[in-house]
């Protein structure tokens, strides 16, 4: 996915579980579920939040898969479905699976890069009844936008794209994914928003593992521009108030305590992948070790969601190590980002390392801020060959 899908699921996702719960309880179903119909894209974003093993093709679901997905979903109490990638628009039978998820009751937001759409088959996919689009951009400038987004005229093509959105009556959402590179323009991202007439922005500074993780060097901010980064959103939501909702998320590397990831594991919020897995977090393959089960085996998507190991794993509090065990903040946290674990120290069941109690806090805090003040400005962009372009 070359944006960031921002999923506070305080805000739309619900569960029935109260405080306490360790090994397993049963869990409502989230009101939002996050489609990744497929990992192919024309962008490179070096931050992109996909696996770094790409899925193929020739996995994907097939339009009758989606659909039969898309009737269980409705079936057990889902609300939402937003339609991703990877770069949704790439699958031919898109406006096919959006009117089926209109006719099943469902709201769909579609979450795209914008570069492979034009009116008419936005026109298609307004008429087949989707109800909002979030569009990613990569800063305010063609320049800078079309190098991070390794793609030619991306930015025009974007700009051009959320007009159209607008014109035919859709809400828009901009998304900006913030790093060393574009922090600068910030206000410009902001200004560009309330240009294009978007309800929402979302600020998300990139966080680190995959595709990222790969890059951190090139993308670490410094202490400084975060410190501008929260002073620009704290101006814009005054200033802004009532015209237009903004979200920001910070970087955990800057971070005294963990977010609250999804939610918590398994507790708010699951994706599918394009081959089918149902999946706690967008970065959950990245645990090597877990297998988790795929709406083609012979197991409902309720039954998953309630009972398959992978999303018992690491729910709740049952599973914790110390510190993280006898903190007063394990049910507000519930232990912070299983794949930044996994990742920075190796094993899942550790402490997340932007925790300060965990030993790791430190090194990896100076890690960033020496990354933070380098000259590195290299990608390594997304795609199948994960190649390397100079600036």
């Amino acid at each position: 996915m070359d944006d960031a899908f921002i999923a506070d699921p305080t805000d739309t996702l619900s569960v029935l579980d109260g405080p306490g719960a360790a090994t397993h309880v049963d869990f409502g179903i989230p009101a939002a579920v996050l489609a990744e119909l497929t990992h192919r894209c024309p962008l490179q974003c070096p931050y992109c939040s996909n696996p770094v093993e790409l899925e193929r093709s020739s996995a994907e679901l097939t339009t009758e898969e989606w659909k039969k997905v898309m009737s269980e979903l409705a079936e057990i109490g889902v609300l939402q479905f937003h339609f991703s990638g990877g770069e949704p628009t790439v699958r031919k039978d898109l406006t096919e699976l959006v009117r089926h998820a209109s006719s099943v009751g469902l709201y769909t937001n579609l979450i795209t890069s914008a570069v492979l759409l034009d009116e008419a088959r936005l026109r298609e996919l307004s008429d087949a009844g989707l109800d909002h689009v979030q569009i990613s951009f990569q800063g305010a400038d063609a320049a800078v936008a079309n190098r991070i987004a390794g793609f030619r005229d991306a930015h025009a093509k974007k700009l051009q794209v959320a007009r159209w959105v607008r014109a035919a009556g859709l809400p828009l959402t901009v998304n900006a994914v913030m790093h060393r590179q574009n922090l600068d323009q910030l206000p410009e991202i902001i200004d560009m928003a309330v240009e294009l007439g978007a309800a929402r922005v979302e600020v998300a500074n990139v966080q680190y593992y995959g595709w990222a993780l790969k890059n951190r060097a090139a993308l670490m901010p410094t202490i400084e521009q975060l410190d501008e980064c929260e002073r620009v959103v704290t101006e814009a939501r005054k200033r802004l108030k009532g015209a237009m909702e903004i979200d920001f998320v910070l970087p955990d590397y800057y971070a005294d305590r963990p977010k609250k990831c999804m939610g918590g594991w398994g507790r708010q919020f699951f994706n599918i992948s394009p081959a089918g897995k149902v999946l706690p977090c967008h970065a959950a393959e990245s645990i090597t070790g877990l297998e988790f089960d795929s709406v083609r085996g012979n197991k409902s998507i309720a039954w998953i969601w309630q009972n398959s190991d992978a999303f018992q794993k690491y729910r709740g509090t049952g599973w914790m190590p110390e510190p993280c065990k006898s903190c007063e903040l394990r049910e507000v946290d519930w232990g912070g980002c299983r794949c930044q674990a996994f990742a920075l120290t190796g094993d899942a069941g550790n402490t997340d390392p932007a925790c300060s109690l965990s030993p790791l806090h430190d090194r990896i805090f100076k890690l960033a801020e020496k990354e933070s003040i380098g000259d590195n400005r290299d990608f390594i962009y997304r795609n199948y060959a994960a190649s390397t372009k100079r600036v």
